[in-house]
This record gives C-alpha cells, sequence and structure tokens, in this order.
C-alpha cells in the first residue's frame, strides 16, 4: 500500500497546519492584541496559501488514482480526501488566500463595530467577505447540479442542500408556532435576580464541563465575544461569556460549547490528524451541543440538580422552587439573541438567517440592505422591533467570517438531536435518575459509544442511524418539544 502510505504521510502534515491555522483564529478571538489584527490577517492569508497548495498538490491526484485502503477507516479516509482535493482544485489559490485574509480582518471589523452599534463600519468589510463567497461558491458549483449556495454549504454538511432544508423548515414551523403560542398565552416564567460574579460563573462552568466529559487536560475554557469551540483531537478549546446578571448565558454556554469539543475529544485516537479524526460535519457536531445543553442541561431533572448547586454558589436566587428554576431555564420569549433563544423559537432564529444569507449569495439581495430586511422580517417573524444592530443583524460572528451555508446545520442538528436521544432515554430508562443527581455520563457515554469515537467514519445522516438503529426524521425532535413545553405550559 505504498501510494496509500505515503498520502497519509502527507495529508498528516496538512491536517497539523490546519489545526495550527485554528489555534491561531482561537488565539485572535479571545486573548489577542486589538492591534495586531492587520498582521494576523497576513498571517492567516499565508498560512492559507500553504495550506490550499498542500491540499491542491498535484500528487494528490496522483496517490489517490493508486491508493487502495487496507480497511473501513482507509476508505473513508480516501472518500474524504477526494472530496476535499476536488473541491480545492475549484478554487484559485490567490481566492482561497485572499478570503482569509479578508475574513480575519472582517472578524474584527465586526467585533468593534457591534461594540460602537455602528452599522456603517461594517458593511463595507460584509461586501467585500460576501464579494468573494459568492465567486467562490460561483466556482465550486462549476460541473455540478448545485447553485452556489448549495455548492458553499458542502463545506458544513457533505450531501446536504437548501431544498431539503427548506422542506424541512415548512414542516417545522406550524408545529413550532403552535407551542409557542400556547407558551406566550401562558404568561411570564419565573425569571432570576441577584448578582452573579464572574468568577463563580466560570468556577461553576468548568464543574460542570467537567461533568459532561470535557477533558481539560486536553483543553480550556476561556471568555470570547461568541462562545465557540476550536480545534480536535489532544488540544480541544471551548469558550463561553459573562453577564454578571443572568448566569445561564455563561453556563448554557459553556455545556453547549462542552458538546462540541467533547465530540472531537472522544475521536478514536488512531484516527489522530488523518481525514476521519474530526466530526463528520456541522450537522452532526450540533446534535452534540443541543443534545447536550437542551435535552440533558435543560431537562427537569437536571435543573432539580442544577437549582441547588447554584444556590450553593450564589446565595438566594429570586425563584423559590425547582419547578420555577426548570420554568425559568426553559422560558419562552421572543428576544432577540438567538444563542439565548429558547427551544421553541431557535429554529425560527435560524430560518430567518438561512432565507437571507441564501438571498445574499445568489443575489437577491445586496448587503446594503440586509439591516433593513432582517429589521422587517425579525419583527414579522417575532412580533418585536429590533433596537440595536447587536440585536440584529450584527450579533452573530458568522457572515463577517465567511460562513455562509452554516446556519442550516444548526436546525439540522436540533433534528439529528432529537434522534439521537429519542435513542439513548431508550437505552438508559434510569437516566432522569442520574440527571438528578448532576450526573451525566451515561449519556455522554451513549454520545461517546454510538457516535463521536467514529469521527467521520460514515457520512453525515448515516453516522446518525447508524447511532440510533432508526430512520432519520424530525419526528422524535418536534415529540419532544410538545410533550416538554406541553407539561411547562398546560
Amino acid at each position: 500500500m505504498p501510494a496509500y502510505d505515503d498520502l497519509m504521510a502527507f495529508q498528516r502534515t496538512t491536517e497539523a497546519l490546519g489545526q495550527v491555522a485554528g489555534r491561531t483564529g482561537w488565539d485572535q478571538e479571545t486573548v489577542m492584541p486589538r492591534g495586531s489584527a492587520p498582521q494576523r490577517a497576513e498571517e492567516m492569508a499565508a498560512l492559507e496559501e500553504v495550506l490550499h497548495a498542500r491540499r491542491t498538490d498535484p500528487r494528490l491526484g496522483d496517490w489517490l488514482d493508486e491508493a487502495h485502503a487496507p480497511d473501513a477507516a482507509g476508505d473513508a479516509n480516501l472518500r474524504e480526501l477526494r472530496r476535499s482535493y476536488h473541491r480545492n482544485l475549484k478554487v484559485p489559490a490567490n481566492l482561497a488566500s485572499e478570503l482569509a485574509r479578508v475574513t480575519s480582518l472582517a472578524q474584527g471589523h465586526w467585533a468593534s463595530a457591534r461594540a460602537a452599534e455602528d452599522t456603517a463600519a461594517f458593511l463595507p468589510v460584509l461586501a467585500e467577505v460576501v464579494r468573494l463567497r459568492r465567486e467562490e461558491g460561483a466556482a465550486l458549483a462549476v460541473g455540478t447540479n448545485m447553485d452556489a449556495y448549495d455548492a458553499l454549504m458542502q463545506d458544513y454538511e457533505p450531501g446536504g442542500n437548501a431544498a431539503d432544508m427548506a422542506t424541512m423548515f415548512d414542516a417545522m414551523r406550524p408545529r413550532l408556532l403552535a407551542i409557542r403560542e400556547r407558551a406566550l398565552a401562558a404568561g411570564k416564567a419565573p425569571t432570576l435576580s441577584g448578582h452573579f460574579p464572574q468568577a463563580d460563573q466560570m468556577a461553576l462552568s468548568r464543574e460542570i464541563a467537567t461533568a459532561f466529559g470535557y477533558d481539560f487536560t486536553r483543553g480550556r475554557l476561556d471568555l470570547a465575544v461568541h462562545p465557540f469551540s476550536s480545534g480536535s483531537g489532544l488540544d480541544v478549546r471551548i469558550t463561553t461569556r459573562v453577564d454578571e446578571d443572568d448566569p445561564f448565558n455563561c453556563i448554557y454556554s459553556a455545556i453547549h460549547e462542552v458538546g462540541h469539543a467533547t465530540y472531537e475529544q472522544g475521536v478514536d485516537a488512531t484516527h489522530l490528524l488523518t481525514p476521519i479524526g474530526r466530526g463528520v460535519s456541522m450537522g452532526v457536531h450540533e446534535s452534540q451541543s443541543r443534545s447536550y445543553e437542551n435535552q440533558m442541561g435543560r431537562s427537569e431533572a437536571y435543573c432539580g440538580w442544577l437549582y441547588g448547586r447554584m444556590r450553593d454558589v450564589f446565595g438566594d436566587i429570586g425563584v423559590g422552587s425547582e419547578r420555577d428554576f426548570y420554568r425559568a431555564v426553559n422560558a419562552v420569549g421572543s428576544g432577540y439573541i438567538r444563542t439565548e433563544a429558547d427551544e421553541v423559537n431557535y429554529n425560527l432564529h435560524i430560518m430567518l438567517r438561512f432565507d437571507l444569507e441564501r438571498a445574499l449569495i445568489l443575489g437577491g439581495m445586496e448587503v446594503g440592505d440586509l439591516e433593513a430586511t432582517w429589521n422587517d422580517r425579525f419583527l414579522s417573524d417575532f412580533g418585536v422591533a429590533v433596537d440595536v444592530p447587536s440585536n440584529g443583524f450584527m450579533q452573530d460572528v458568522h457572515w463577517s467570517v465567511g460562513l455562509m451555508g452554516y446556519f442550516p446545520t444548526y436546525s439540522l442538528g436540533n433534528l439529528f438531536a432529537g434522534c439521537l436521544m429519542a435513542a439513548a432515554r431508550r437505552d438508559i430508562p434510569d437516566l432522569d435518575t442520574d440527571l438528578a443527581r448532576g450526573d451525566p455520563s451515561a449519556a455522554t457515554g451513549w454520545m461517546r459509544k454510538n457516535l463521536q469515537q467514529f469521527g467521520a467514519l460514515r457520512p453525515p445522516r448515516e453516522a446518525i442511524e447508524h447511532a440510533t438503529g432508526e430512520a432519520l426524521s424530525a419526528e422524535p425532535l418536534l415529540t419532544y418539544l410538545e410533550a416538554k413545553f406541553g407539561d411547562l405550559y398546560p
């Protein structure tokens, strides 16, 4: 197997360099000095030039033609490499480098413009990002039956397409709106009150992250404007953010990112620095974060434990019973912020972003119209007028860093999570007893055994069906939501 061995040796170095690039991005969002942004943009562009050259090296094509896989993992490695190689060949090196440079700069422009509520400072660089991503999408679509948006989606959800996503959204929307209408008619849920110091929130988040299986010997928890997880294998880092009046923001962002991070930490070590040594798609990734955050972390059983633990840490938190705390954790409301949205409204936030970014890429809308279009759509969908840009189209980092085609994978992840947790509860009948003790290890262990350890061994939907033993369906998610919120809002 000399061709396969040569191929994998070459790819190991490429994978390692990709991890270095990712860690450079982590540094930029957490500890990099603000004045370093122009140089960092050049550094990111230089790294991308090196990576693009390796990903399009003619030797890859020769090795792929000659290679014979030794086993199923080898077959999967070849599958992933062929897909990556043929996609990268379509993107000119100067375009790949320019995208890396511009999105690195745009991230800083977004952060400062968001803090200043300054739309005019952000739109020019966003327009440049959109222009470059349109160009990339058009290049990737050549020789396929995909449009530019579907072509970009393949970076995040291989095999996904906008038509399937739209069909999924059309099926989900009526039932989500019915749940929301019932919940909002029931009146406001209890809310926490008090002061929640940053140091205490972070300490509790680290405790919870450990209980959910995050290995701090191979990771760390830091603060960022927008929470995220970065890395794979032996170095997987997470971030959260703190509001001293709202501890849920920190705690549940941390649990969410732990779901992502434990997926990467849980991949079998034999796949380290190989094409299958990471999560197979962002939809499957999101299935882990949403399972951890919502179906475990916001369950009534776990909330009972968390109520007591938060009273230990913070004292009086403004709610007087486990049931009221559970209602506070799962309050349904038409808030501005996607990452803080309840499980009912969350997918409606994604539908908005999906429609707008698709229009941006396909030319149905220009960047100059984005803010007004967002505000009109938000008022229509949520009944609330956007007050400031950071509560509107500038709230998410994704568009500034060029992640067009990413947003629909969040809802796909919710759908996958519904299937996975239904199967986990089938196999772990006493799960709520464990969660009531603050111990999610039975469920997180089930995820590692049935999904995480395999990395990208199987394509996304096949990975979920293999884990659950069931055909993929939106029904488990919708049934779960109707049961949970039907109980909370009878």
